[in-house]
């Protein structure tokens, strides 16, 4: 949404540095929200990533893991429909790869951003041994996010979250890269 109402207001500015940087401040503030809002709910799992990286871990069933996924997966294609119908019909666009940049790149990319953010979720939410640093679990969840998407945007979207990439995919049903 943020990315669209920029969009907006730049005339489809949102390839450029400030875009980047909105985006990136965009996604830690709501990530920071999210998170807060519902760790005591799921332990603020809105990404499929991290509760993939839980299930491993042996801190969540596979069942309840698939029920997540389910769940995290829905959440964006309704999101991305509601931001479509609200917006007057812009949709959403999907993650895409930037010149130069080839599927492979991008795919170590996402992992290494990826893996930043299980690591941190784990290290500030999910490790035992946290002690009081979890209650500042959200705010650094979302600044390693918004950390990525300043290092990974401009590459290949940073997406780090398969439910972000799903709904925008399915909305505007661009599926090239997707992986």
């Amino acid at each position: 949404g943020s990315g669209m109402a920029f969009n907006k207001l730049t005339d489809d500015g949102s390839s450029t540095p400030a875009g980047l940087v909105a985006a990136a401040l965009a996604h830690a503030l709501a990530l920071f929200v999210a998170v807060s809002i519902g760790a005591n709910i799921s332990g603020g799992h809105v990404n499929p990533a991290v509760t993939f990286g839980a299930f491993v871990g042996g801190h969540i069933t596979l069942v309840r893991s698939i029920l997540y996924w389910i769940a995290q997966l829905l959440g964006s294609v309704v999101a991305c429909f509601l931001l479509m119908f609200s917006t007057g019909g812009m949709t959403t666009s999907a993650f895409s790869l930037s010149s130069g940049v080839g599927a492979w790149n991008a795919v170590v990319f996402e992992i290494v951003m990826t893996f930043g953010l299980v690591y941190t979720v784990y290290a500030t939410a999910v490790d035992p041994k946290k002690g009081n640093i979890g209650i500042i679990a959200p705010i650094a969840i979302g600044f390693i996010v918004g950390a990525n998407i300043l290092a990974g945007g401009a590459f290949d979207g940073a997406s780090m979250n398969p439910a972000v990439s799903f709904g925008p995919a399915v909305v505007s049903w661009t599926w090239a890269n997707h992986w």
